[in-house]
């Protein structure tokens, strides 16, 4: 019984590891032929306008009532202590540097990371990917790296409009709602919020927008044969990405706060 449970234990281990060696691997090539030139353009250009353009309206609607919930808890929270002015700097600074990345990235993982996945998996089941080989072409290079660029590209931009849309949601609800001062609320924001939180949510966009495009590349690259594997390869991509996102936010953290 001892010896069963150990071999189960190993093995587990072992596919583990096996694993993590093929992620690694993956990234390794992905990053080695993204420093290589020629880049493909026009498909960076169309993945950027796929990830970051269409992903507008679902960013915008999430940044404003995040940011209007935002300002309603933190009013009531701040009145407890009588520092309701501060109202501006604590919906700029917790947008900017964690709800602005952070949730920006869990939208685009829902919104276009899903599809990625579905698209690399139904060309992987088509046997497209394997066409590619033939005609002495990378698939890496040309459906991996664009993405991957476009992501790098788009996830700043996406964060950044975020927290914007976020900060006058909430201006909305404490100055138009609450009653808190126009100049107090921007006011004290630009006495508080410094270009090291302006860094630090840049940073945690770069890396969610590499993060993201790569693993779910990544499971259509190695998705299973028929509707069930793109089905389950599209369905781990979101959840991995989603629970990477959160877990690699914690440690970005714990480096940079």
């Amino acid at each position: 019984m001892v010896w069963a449970l150990l071999a189960h234990l190993g093995a587990t281990v072992l596919h583990l590891l096996v694993y993590l060696g093929r992620l690694g691997l993956f990234l390794g090539q992905s990053l080695g032929i993204l420093c290589l030139p020629p880049l493909k353009v026009r498909r960076i250009l169309r993945q950027i306008d796929f990830i970051g353009t269409r992903s507008l309206l679902v960013i915008g609607l999430t940044g404003l009532f995040a940011g209007m919930v935002l300002a309603l808890q933190g009013y009531y929270t701040l009145t407890r202590f009588g520092s309701e002015a501060f109202l501006g700097p604590a919906v700029a600074i917790s947008l900017i540097t964690e709800l602005g990345p952070v949730l920006s990235a869990l939208m685009v993982t829902g919104r276009a990371g899903s599809a990625i996945a579905a698209e690399i998996g139904i060309m992987r089941i088509t046997e497209q990917i394997d066409a590619l080989e033939v005609m002495a072409l990378n698939p890496i290079r040309y459906l991996v790296v664009p993405n991957i660029v476009a992501g790098l590209i788009a996830l700043p931009l996406l964060g950044a409009l975020f927290s914007v849309i976020g900060i006058y949601g909430g201006y909305l609800v404490g100055v138009q709602l609450l009653g808190v001062s126009s100049g107090t609320y921007f006011g004290s924001m630009t006495d508080f919020v410094s270009l090291r939180d302006v860094g630090t949510g840049l940073y945690k966009s770069l890396s969610f927008g590499l993060l993201i495009t790569f693993l779910c590349c990544f499971k259509g690259y190695h998705t299973g044969y028929g509707a069930e594997g793109v089905s389950k390869a599209t369905t781990e991509a979101v959840v991995a990405s989603s629970v990477a996102i959160l877990v690699l936010d914690y440690f970005l953290n714990s480096v940079l706060l």
